[in-house]
Formats: structure tokens, C-alpha cells, sequence
């Protein structure tokens, strides 16, 4: 049961019930994905979301995705980490800017992290030479078991799947060549680096056949349907997902590009 209202509008203190009637600890590390219009009327606006957040797992590891790929590209290439705006929605760009939270330097690809951990979870972004590099914040969500919130949003906006698709080495997801960036370090020193992009000579935008993998992911427990405020959310196990993925490419690495539907019996074997 969601929590009590107070004048029609969500509070902190509904939030905090929301996270704990998902099951989730304190401790844990999770990654949110967002649409802040989903999760309905809120006292406070965005602010209060993030404040819920940051609370929760002030013990564990909070992230949620700051990507600018919507706008860098080889004209307008120097991320700024400290200033450029995630393209990514407004949850991501209040968090970003809250003290303690730590955003990493991938000039396409980064995060922002809070709680246990976070600088050194996020170091290492500037050497990454793909969107979500075997070894880097993305794929590292499995290794720390966590948790991933598909908040008011499905899989098309799940960038784990991207770094599952990587270190499985499915064809056809990167450009042949990288692109040349500039980042803005701490220090305030310009480092040259060139990262390849997503691309798919059929699907433009890949993500957008990531929910062909939503009913495996179900069935086999990598997810589940979870509310926060009006939303409806997914809740998933970087760790599960990660295994369900594996599992139906294995059948046929670049299915979810070459096929309308995965068959069943290739999970539910």
C-alpha cells in the first residue's frame, strides 16, 4: 500500500515507505533511471525525490545515470563534468549537483554516485575507450550486486543492458571508429580521449528493442513491478539481469536486433 497522502501530494516520508516495501536495505547499491512526471504530485517538486534517495541509502551506494550523448558529438566535444547537464532528466541533474555526490568522467556515458564508495566506484571513467566498457561504472553494477529502478520507465532506457551487450561482444553495437573528446579534469586540465559510440547499421537507437528481454526477466526473478508514488517501476538485479541476457543471446547473439519476439523455450528451458 503506497504511502499516506498529506494535500494531495507525495512527501519525503511516503518515499522512504515506497523504498522500504520494495525490499530494498539501506546498504545496498542501486542505480535509478527516472521520469519524474510519472511519479505524480510531490511537495517539494524534484528536490524531495532526490532528498528520499539520498537518506535511504546514505549507508549504501545511490547512482543514477548523468549521460550528455544527446548533445556531444564532434563539434561540440569538451564535457564539462562539473557543469555539463545529463540529458537525462531533471532527478539526475538536481543529484549531480548535491555535496558529497561524485559524478565520473566518461564524456558520454557517466554517472553521479553517492554513499559508500563512490569516488572510488567511479574512478577510471577518462580511460574507457566504449560507452559502457567491460570493467567500468556500468558493468561494475554487477559486481556490487546491485539493485537497478527502472523508475516510472521500462528497459528501453536501461543502460546496463548496453554494458551486458558489451562484454558478451554482440556485433554491430559501436562505430567503427572512436570519436575524439576533450574532458574537463578536476584539475582543471583538458585530457584528449576518443571513445567509440553506440551504433547499429539497422537500429539507430538499440535500447529501444531492450524490452523484447522483459518478460524473461520476470520469469526467471531478474525483475520485478514495484510502485513509488504513482509510478510504476522495475525493480531488477544487475547481477540477474546480466545472467537472463546471457542466456537468450546464447541462442542467437544479435536476436534482439534480428527478431520481432525472443521464443520462450529459450529461457524457460
Amino acid at each position: 500500500m503506497m504511502g499516506e497522502r498529506i494535500r494531495d501530494m507525495y512527501t519525503k516520508k511516503d518515499f522512504l515507505i515506497d523504498l522500504h516495501n520494495m525490499g530494498l536495505k539501506h546498504t545496498d547499491a542501486i542505480m535509478v533511471h527516472s521520469s519524474m512526471k510519472s511519479i505524480g504530485p510531490v511537495e517539494g517538486g524534484a528536490d524531495t525525490v532526490v532528498d528520499a534517495f539520498m537518506e535511504y541509502f546514505k549507508d549504501g551506494l545511490f547512482m543514477t545515470p548523468t549521460h550528455t550523448w544527446a548533445q556531444m558529438s564532434e563539434e561540440y566535444s569538451l564535457f564539462d563534468p562539473e557543469n555539463e547537464p545529463a540529458c537525462v532528466g531533471i532527478i539526475p541533474n538536481i543529484f549531480r549537483k548535491r555535496k558529497g555526490v561524485i559524478r565520473s568522467l566518461h564524456p558520454t556515458h557517466s554517472i553521479a554516485a553517492y554513499g559508500m564508495n563512490a569516488a572510488e566506484y567511479v574512478k577510471g571513467e577518462d580511460e574507457v575507450t566504449t560507452p559502457c566498457q567491460p570493467g567500468g561504472c556500468w558493468s561494475r553494477l554487477k559486481e556490487v550486486d546491485a539493485k537497478i529502478l527502472m523508475l516510472g520507465c521500462t528497459h528501453i532506457r536501461n543502460t546496463y543492458i548496453h554494458a551486458v551487450e558489451e562484454h558478451l561482444d554482440v556485433p554491430e553495437r559501436l562505430t567503427d571508429k572512436p570519436v575524439q573528446f576533450q574532458i574537463k579534469m578536476p584539475d582543471g586540465a583538458i585530457k584528449e580521449v576518443f571513445v567509440h559510440r553506440h551504433f547499429n547499421p539497422i537500429q539507430p537507437h538499440i535500447s529501444e528493442e531492450y524490452d523484447k528481454l522483459a518478460q524473461a526477466f520476470y520469469e526467471l526473478g531478474a525483475a520485478k513491478i514495484v510502485k513509488f508514488g504513482d509510478a510504476s517501476c522495475i525493480l531488477c538485479e544487475a547481477r540477474k539481469i546480466y545472467e537472463v541476457t546471457e542466456k537468450v543471446l546464447s541462442h542467437e547473439i544479435n536476436c534482439l536486433i534480428d527478431r520481432k519476439e525472443i521464443p520462450r523455450e529459450w529461457w524457460a528451458d
